[in-house]
């Protein structure tokens, strides 16, 4: 089967390798990437790690096999790659660090916790490395009398003190992540425990070390008021375990810590604390080292920066920031900021070599994630001989773009069969600070451009890269001007030759389940509408969401009730799909059970005197937010096309048979 058929078959979809993740080796000749395929009977997907050459000249290399699965990938000061591997081939496995010679021969463990391993980071001149790792009772011998205790009783209760309990699709406790140092020069590597009073502050920590070893910058969270959460800086030594705060803002969230090559500077990420009326400001900023002292950095950037790597010699920083539906790569020091990049794809895991050459991935709507070398001086960029091609896509990808009912401009992607008119499926993102600006293996517009219909992806109010104002435009109004944006591109994509207007669908999840569930309340334009991990009911979802201190600055009683679509479920006359995973935690599943029995009951297109109904229910009982297995994932697309082929196309729908009904 070809790659173009691969969207028209989601068991050949589902096949299609993933790449994720980069690493560069100190000598700049290696980089080394991540491929995800699924197991023998597709139910998971098993990453391998595939050395690149940097040049580009030479075909990737396979460097694990493992039944288990590696990631993480991280070069050590000698060359030697430390990776993650799961210790056996369970779901709930622990993680093991393990080291590739650089020189050849056979990975060996490194080594190992009860209560797992992650976020290997290494020193770039020593060997020394630091891993996170979750702990109970403090001490070794305790943490294992408690984990052997809890699994030989299976007890599971967790008593809680703080906020938070839940953290997207697991619990948190009793166990708290430290952090662990380790040297890889020897045959096992002890771990040391360098944060032993940390508690809960380095939950989903992000931290960076030193290019000698000798500490590591960590964001640390303190509590605040109303059971409030605020991300600070930290310098641990690694020798002592001695922890200084470099940066507490009290009006700021601080993430995303560099630590320079020379070790002088740290740069990192600010957003601002939002409030009912001001939305957040993401900027960047660097730290002095010797004099505490913090300045901003591209103060004149009207772009939230979303990642930052220093160069090689300290000079400047590379940093990314979504603009206008791409992701654009800039340097910038302490008195200019210039472009790097200006194409249509967007830039992560970006990697500073030698000479002003960076390495990143790179995607678009057009292509998933793939390696490249991108040139400084000449903004030349490369593509890397990757260890699988891209797929083609089975469309054609163009703009669209209209005038909101206030002047501002709002555009979208639309994908779209070569031939038209087809059907138009307007699909809203999550987030709600987000842009639909790049490949996503999970929600993926070209199975339904395959399907026959032109989707249309659009960026409106609260969507980033347009500018602080865009953002504001939406802040606390959901239910206005991102609604009155989506129905003005809507129109626009409409009035195009290739669009068949008499046929229309609306979906989302998360934030774009929220606008399916406010658009299905207030028009009636749309045949079928898909509502997944959805927002219904405001007021109950700010105190039952994982982190209901961040939405309650904006989620004000009054807000809720303007802006909540519960309140206009009799208004509902159009068929509805709603999907929902169990262990979602972000969006909890009483969102959508309320959603799906006030439908039933009270909406304008309620079940008959038998029950029947035109709406549907999708639930996984194991899934999260996303629902990621691959047979999931095939089924969540399988359901989805049938409902739309009932009732956009007129035609029969077809329900996968392994949900039995």
């Amino acid at each position: 089967m070809g790659v173009t058929d691969s969207f028209h078959d989601l068991d050949a979809y589902i096949a299609l390798p993933r790449l994720g993740g980069l690493s560069l080796a100190p000598d700049g000749t290696r980089l080394v990437t991540s491929m995800s395929t699924p197991n023998e009977k597709s139910t998971k997907y098993v990453s391998a790690l595939w050395e690149l050459d940097s040049t580009g000249r030479t075909p990737a290399r396979r460097l694990t096999r493992s039944e288990q699965g590696e990631s993480g990938g991280v070069f050590t000061a000698s060359g030697d790659l430390l990776f993650l591997r799961a210790t056996s081939t369970e779901d709930d496995a622990s993680m093991a660090l393990w080291l590739l010679p650089a020189g050849g021969g056979d990975a060996r463990q490194l080594a190992s916790r009860g209560g797992s391993v992650g976020g290997v980071v290494a020193a770039r001149t020593s060997p020394t490395f630091v891993v996170s790792s979750d702990v109970l009772g403090g001490s070794e011998d305790v943490d294992a009398r408690i984990r052997a205790q809890r699994k030989d009783t299976k007890v599971s209760a967790i008593l809680h003190s703080g906020y938070p309990v839940r953290y997207w699709d697991h619990d948190l406790g009793p166990a708290t992540p430290h952090l662990f140092t380790g040297a890889s020069d020897g045959d096992d590597a002890d771990l040391d425990d360098v944060t032993t009073l940390a508690g809960g502050a380095l939950r989903e920590a992000e931290y960076d070390l030193a290019h000698d070893g000798s500490f590591v910058v960590s964001t640390w969270s303190v509590g605040g008021p109303l059971a409030s959460l605020r991300s600070t800086l930290v310098r641990v030594d690694i020798g002592t375990g001695a922890r200084t705060v470099l940066v507490d803002d009290p009006d700021a969230d601080v993430f995303a810590p560099a630590i320079s090559p020379d070790s002088r500077r740290v740069a990192y990420l600010r957003e601002s604390v939002s409030s009912p009326d001001v939305a957040p400001r993401t900027t960047l900023h660097v730290l002095d080292v010797a004099t505490g002292v913090s300045v901003r950095w591209a103060s004149e950037l009207d772009r939230w920066p979303t990642s930052v790597v220093w160069l090689q010699d300290s000079s400047a920083v590379a940093v990314t920031v979504d603009d206008n539906g791409r992701g654009r790569i800039l340097l910038v020091d302490d008195t200019s900021t210039s472009p790097v990049t200006s194409d249509d794809f967007v830039y992560t895991n970006v990697i500073a070599g030698a000479n002003g050459v960076l390495y990143a991935m790179r995607a678009s709507y057009a292509a998933p994630p793939h390696p490249v070398r991108i040139d400084t001086a000449s903004t030349e960029v490369a593509a890397l001989q990757a260890p699988c091609e891209l797929p083609e896509i089975p469309g054609v990808l163009v703009e669209v773009s209209t005038q909101a009912e206030d002047g501002t401009t709002v555009r979208a992607w639309l994908a779209r069969p070569a031939e038209g008119p087809s059907p138009l499926l307007l699909w809203v993102h999550g987030g709600p600070l987000s842009s639909w600006n790049s490949w996503s293996w999970r929600w993926n517009p070209w199975l339904m451009v395959a399907a026959g219909y032109a989707v249309l992806l659009p960026d409106p109010a609260l969507s980033t890269g347009y500018g602080q104002d865009f953002v504001q435009r939406g802040w606390g109004r959901w239910g206005k001007e991102p609604y009155t944006d989506l129905m003005a591109i809507t129109d626009a994509a409409e009035l195009l030759p290739e669009v068949d207007a008499t046929r229309t669908a609306a979906m989302g999840g998360s934030f774009g389940g929220y606008m399916a569930n406010w658009i299905a309340g207030h028009t009636d334009r749309f045949s079928a509408i898909v509502t997944h991990a959805s927002l219904w009911a405001l007021d109950q979802f700010g105190p039952t969401t994982d982190s209901a201190w961040y939405w309650a600055r904006e989620m004000t009683p009054e807000m809720a009730f303007d802006n909540s679509p519960h309140l206009f479920v009799s208004n509902i006359v159009t068929p509805m799909l709603v999907i929902h995973g169990d262990r979602d935690y972000r969006v909890p599943i009483g969102e959508g059970v309320r959603l799906w029995y006030e439908l039933l009951s009270e909406s304008g297109l309620p079940a008959d005197d038998f029950g029947k109904t035109d709406h549907r229910f999708l639930l996984f009982p194991n899934e999260n937010h996303w629902v990621l297995t691959p047979q999931h994932a095939k089924v969540w697309y399988q359901v989805v096309l049938a409902f739309l082929s009932e009732h956009v196309l007129g035609e029969d729908a077809v329900m996968p048979e392994v949900l039995g009904g």
